[in-house]
């Protein structure tokens, strides 16, 4: 698979606003059957159905599995990448770094799926998006890192590694969704109980910024 191959079926006609809104049915839907059943697993009869279409008209939209599947990964990476795109927006290093982590933690609470559907996506050696990772995420990467090394330059931020800081940030922030089940267990919540959500962005918040940014 490759991003070439992405496009859906009807890519040459302006998309209507019935067609826009039939190709987020099938995205929601089929982000639903990958995350529990992984690529492998996953049908398109079992997206059509849970979309509410017959396979015939789901075809009309993507040709493929490989092609749904695609999509819902490039929608989920383009709203990831929307956060960091952000940071350092402002010269007040502790204001982006509070707000990029509860941007973080928000995305972890309202869609752990797609979390969940990019981690094992990256277990399995990252097949599909090997060439992003590589490309657009590391070039992003790059140019957060030298924002944080003109805060450390200025004296805003101690000396730290800004690779690493933001691989921290990734994993503290993602763990509430990719292991949302075991979370749940150890804190007793019952399930719809986002209340752990709070807490865990003071406490972030709280080792991050005294951790790194000069005068906390």
């Amino acid at each position: 698979m490759t991003p070439a191959n992405t496009a859906p079926a009807r890519q040459t006609r302006k998309r209507t606003r019935i067609q826009a809104e039939n190709e987020e049915r099938i995205l929601d839907a089929a982000l639903e059957v990958f995350s529990s059943y992984g690529f492998r697993g996953a049908t398109i009869d079992q997206i059509a159905e849970l979309c509410g279409m017959t396979k015939p008209n789901l075809l009309y939209y993507f040709r493929r599995k490989d092609d749904i599947y695609l999509a819902v990964l490039h929608r989920t990476l383009d709203a990831w990448l929307q956060p960091l795109e952000t940071l350092g927006a402002s010269d007040d290093p502790a204001a982006e770094i509070r707000a990029y982590i509860d941007r973080k933690l928000q995305m972890s609470r309202d869609n752990p799926k797609a979390s969940r559907l990019f981690a094992m996506e990256i277990v399995q050696g990252a097949p599909v998006i090997g060439e992003f990772l590589s490309g657009r995420l590391r070039q992003l990467v790059d140019d957060k890192a030298a924002v944080i090394r003109r805060w450390i330059a200025r004296g805003l931020l101690r000396p730290v590694d800004p690779y690493h800081f933001i691989f921290m940030i990734w994993a503290a922030t993602q763990h509430y969704a990719d292991f949302d089940i075991q979370v749940r267990s150890v804190l007793r919540l019952k399930p719809g109980d986002n209340s752990h959500f709070d807490t865990a962005a003071r406490t972030l918040e709280e080792l991050f910024l005294k951790g790194v940014v000069v005068g906390s």
